[in-house]
């Protein structure tokens, strides 16, 4: 009998990959949750819609009731917690929803699971996991040397990151004060297919096919870790099978590059990939394009994930120019996926410039 499990967030980027390579085994039948956001695509899910395993549910993780019913209606086994808004850009220019979504949604998510598993029983209660991914940015900013580690204090720098770090300690209040079994992972930046046009190297790529400014924030030397989506699937369902409760796991791919790089990269990439180009552009690296940077931006971020290797034997499959290869080819090979996006909220514009919302009251 397989395992089953709701996953919020599941029409998002990591959710969506998580959702994909859960249904190739067997052992698990999903219930996706999302409200379906600017983020949210059902495309990604194309080939989950097909399987009898798998169920969608368009809700919010703020409506409580909602919340209650999906666990009375499907007893599931655990749930993985992706559902959040992630982009920092977006959190500068209004973070009223990445309070109401990451922490009262969280919050929601974390009471209802709470009130299901208090009425489970036996085998049923005590294999319950309560799994929350989160990011490495609830570590703030390192400096040229060292890592993050799962001992790392918190110390947030964007309302993003604040917002994910408030989520992390509820999750935390949550195991400690009620029993609630959980599991915590943060992870470092992730890429690869069915990522949302706004993030850096999906962006890169489809402006270059465009013609358009390849922006670059700064002198472009702010360093990221690089995550392949498909290896923070591997090692999320991992922690969630084998995972220690009330633990919390570092996620990193290994591949620390400066942001300039990164951009670089893609470029050399798409010169062999795509070197068909439009009319008034010589070389794609002539598209770079260099930009205010950020306010808050963070200089360094880079994990140390010893502590998934030693205790549960995961490392990354893909390197970075193995995984950004497929990552080029991917957008290349589907541009209906993301016309369809760019036909919706998001054209390509610049986010992150503080520019006030106004707060309904």
């Amino acid at each position: 009998m397989s395992k089953k499990i709701v996953i919020t967030g599941g029409a998002g980027f990591i959710g969506s990959a998580v959702i994909r390579y859960l249904l190739d085994s067997s052992e698990y039948s999903l219930v996706n949750v999302d409200c379906l956001t600017y983020a949210g695509n059902l495309d990604s899910l194309a080939y989950a819609a097909e399987s009898p395993r798998y169920r969608f549910e368009q809700v919010d993780i703020r409506n409580a009731s909602e919340m209650n019913r999906i666990f009375e209606e499907y007893k599931p086994d655990g749930i993985m917690h992706l559902a959040a808004e992630s982009h920092v850009d977006r959190s500068i220019d209004g973070p009223v929803e990445f309070m109401q979504t990451n922490i009262i949604g969280t919050y929601t998510l974390l009471e209802a699971a709470r009130c299901y598993w208090r009425g489970l029983a036996g085998e049923k209660k005590a294999g319950f996991r309560f799994h929350h991914i989160s990011t490495d940015e609830v570590y703030g900013s390192l400096g040229e040397n060292g890592l993050f580690t799962e001992a790392t204090p918190y110390q947030p720098n964007s309302p993003y990151s604040a917002s994910k770090a408030s989520s992390d300690h509820l999750v935390r209040a949550w195991h400690h004060t009620y029993g609630l079994p959980v599991l915590i992972t943060n992870c470092s930046n992730n890429y690869g297919p069915c990522q949302f046009p706004e993030k850096l190297i999906p962006l890169m790529i489809l402006n270059g096919l465009e013609g358009k400014p390849l922006p670059v924030y700064g002198d472009g030397r702010q360093i990221r870790d690089w995550l392949y989506v498909d290896d923070h699937a591997r090692a999320l369902r991992l922690i969630f099978e084998k995972g220690k409760v009330g633990e919390t796991y570092n996620i990193g791919g290994h591949n620390e590059r400066h942001n300039l790089e990164v951009v670089e990269t893609v470029c050399d990439l798409m010169e062999e990939l795509h070197p068909a180009k439009p009319a008034w552009v010589v070389h794609y690296r002539d598209l770079i394009t260099f930009v205010q940077d950020r306010p808050g931006h963070d200089q360094r971020y880079a994990i140390d994930a010893g502590k998934i290797e030693r205790e549960l034997g995961w490392t990354p499959a893909e390197t970075f120019a193995t995984g950004l290869r497929k990552t080029v080819q991917w957008y290349l090979e589907n541009e209906i996926w993301w016309r369809r996006v760019r036909d919706g909220s998001y054209q390509g514009g610049r986010l992150g410039l503080g520019v006030a919302v106004e707060v309904n009251s």
